[in-house]
C-alpha cells in the first residue's frame, strides 16, 4: 500500500514538473527578435538555445565570414529574428538576401528590421539602385550613409546590407536604407564602448570633425571632445595643426558627465600622455630672451626657451594706465627675468622691468667670485675693506699714485679755498 502510493506521489510530481517546465516554455513569432546560447554547430547549421521547446536553427552560412570561417563559439549569446515558427521548429535569420529573396523576405525584412543582403547596380542623382536576389530596390540619397555622400559612383558594384523601409506593389517597389544598418551598428558599438568608459581608459578613436575649440572623437559608436589645451602638453594656436578629420588617434578619458534629463553622455578626452614630462627647474633671476606672444589684460605672455611664461602688468615697466600693445606688440623680442616656476604646472611669471636689478646681481655676484678664486682656497671673500683694495689695485701705483696719496701744503690749501669762495 505505502509502495503504491509512492508510485502515485512521483507520477503526480513528474506531470505538475513537466506542466511547470512547458509553462516556463517560450513561444515567439515570425519576425520577432530573440537572444539565446550557442549550444551546437554542425557542419550545415547553427543550434541556439532561446529558452523554447527545442533548440532553435540558423543556417550555418548566415554566421561565416567571407573566408567561410564560422563567427561564433557554442556558449556565445547571440541576437537573431525568427524566420518560421512551426512544427518544423523555430528557424532564426542574421540577415536575409543569400539565396533567393521573394515578397515573403521582403516582408519579413520589414516588419522584423532583420538586414538584408543587396548589391549596388547603378548610381543615380537621387541616390542607388540596388539588386536583392533578383528584386529591384531603390536606397535615397539620404539613406546611404550616416552622413552625406557626394560622390555614389564609386558604391556600384559593391555589397551591402540594406534594412527594407516599404514593400509596395506587391515587391515591384521597394524602399531600402543603409543608414539605418550603420546606425544600428554604432548603437551595438556604443555598447561595448559605454562599458569600458571610466575616467583614466584609454581608447583608440578616429578624428569626426575639427572645431576652433577642439576635436571631437569617434570611439566607436559614441563620440568624445578633445579641447584644444588637451591636444597635447604645449600651446596649440590652431586645432587642425595637430589633427586631421578621419585620422586615428588615441585618447584618454578625463570626465564624464551626464546631461540633465535628457541623459546625454558628454565624454571629455585628452590626447596629452598620461605620463607628462617633468618640469625642467629654472632658478630664480635667470636672464631669458624671448618674443611677446599674447596680449592679456592682465599682462604679456612670453614665448621663451623654457617655455610660455607671463608677465603681469606691474611688471612692464610701463607706466600706469599705458596700453601694453603699443610698448609690447606680439612678435617683439624681449629681455625678461625668471620670478618663479610653478612645479606642478610649469607656469612661468617672468618680469620685465627688473631685468635691469638682476643684471646687476649677476654682475656683482660674478665679481665676488672671481675675488674668492683669485684669494685662493679657504681664505673667502675678504671684508668689504679688501674688495675696495681691490678696486684701488686696479687704478695702478708708483709716484703717481704715491704723488696723490701725499697730503696737499697748508699755502696750496688755503689758495684752494679762496678760489672755492
Amino acid at each position: 500500500m505505502a509502495a503504491q502510493q509512492d508510485e502515485d506521489f512521483a507520477a503526480m510530481f513528474e506531470s505538475t514538473s513537466a506542466t511547470a517546465a512547458n509553462r516556463g516554455m517560450r513561444r515567439v513569432r515570425t519576425g520577432q527578435m530573440v537572444e539565446g546560447i550557442v549550444a551546437e554547430i554542425s557542419t550545415d547549421s547553427v543550434f541556439v538555445d532561446i529558452g523554447a521547446k527545442s533548440e532553435a536553427r540558423i543556417e550555418r552560412a548566415q554566421l561565416t565570414d567571407k573566408d567561410g570561417k564560422i563567427k561564433v563559439e557554442v556558449g556565445q549569446k547571440i541576437r537573431a529574428t525568427v524566420a518560421s515558427a512551426g512544427r518544423d521548429g523555430v528557424v532564426l535569420v542574421v540577415h536575409i538576401g543569400r539565396g533567393g529573396v521573394d515578397t515573403r523576405s521582403l516582408e519579413l525584412a520589414k516588419d522584423s528590421g532583420v538586414p538584408i543582403e543587396g548589391t549596388v547596380s547603378k548610381a543615380v542623382k537621387a541616390g542607388l539602385e540596388v539588386e536583392i536576389g533578383g528584386v529591384r530596390a531603390f536606397c535615397p540619397a539620404s539613406q546611404v550613409d550616416i552622413g552625406y555622400v557626394q560622390e555614389l559612383e564609386h558604391l556600384v558594384g559593391q555589397k551591402f546590407f540594406f534594412k527594407v523601409m516599404e514593400v509596395k506593389e506587391g515587391g515591384r517597389s521597394v524602399i531600402v536604407s543603409r543608414k539605418a544598418v550603420l546606425k544600428d551598428e554604432r548603437q551595438e558599438q556604443a555598447k561595448g564602448v559605454r562599458e569600458r568608459l571610466v575616467v583614466g581608459a584609454e581608447l583608440d578613436g578616429i578624428v569626426q570633425s575639427i572645431q576652433a575649440y577642439g576635436a571631437f572623437i569617434d570611439l566607436g559608436g559614441i563620440e568624445g571632445l578633445v579641447h584644444i589645451s588637451e591636444l597635447g602638453h604645449g600651446r596649440v594656436e590652431r586645432v587642425e595643426d595637430v589633427v586631421k578629420i578621419g585620422e586615428p588617434v588615441k585618447v584618454r578619458v578625463v570626465a564624464l558627465d551626464t546631461r540633465g534629463t535628457s541623459g546625454d553622455l558628454k565624454i571629455s578626452l585628452s590626447m596629452k600622455s598620461s605620463d607628462q614630462p617633468e618640469t625642467p627647474h629654472v632658478a630664480a633671476d635667470t636672464m631669458l630672451v624671448g618674443k611677446v606672444a599674447e596680449i592679456a589684460a592682465f599682462g604679456v605672455f612670453v614665448d621663451t626657451e623654457q617655455g610660455r611664461g607671463l608677465v603681469p602688468m606691474a611688471e612692464l615697466g610701463i607706466p600706469h594706465g599705458a596700453d601694453p600693445k603699443r610698448s609690447f606688440p606680439i612678435g617683439k623680442d624681449v629681455e625678461v627675468v625668471v620670478m618663479s616656476r610653478d612645479q606642478k604646472t610649469g607656469k612661468l611669471r617672468l618680469s620685465i622691468k627688473g631685468v635691469a636689478a638682476a643684471e646687476e646681481r649677476s654682475n656683482f655676484k660674478s665679481f665676488a667670485q672671481a675675488n674668492k678664486k683669485a684669494a685662493g682656497p679657504g681664505k673667502g671673500m675678504g671684508s668689504l675693506g679688501e674688495l675696495l683694495k681691490g678696486f684701488e689695485g686696479k687704478l695702478g701705483s708708483g709716484p703717481a699714485r704715491a704723488a696723490a696719496a701725499e697730503p696737499a701744503p697748508a699755502a696750496a690749501r688755503n689758495d684752494d679755498r679762496r678760489r672755492r669762495v
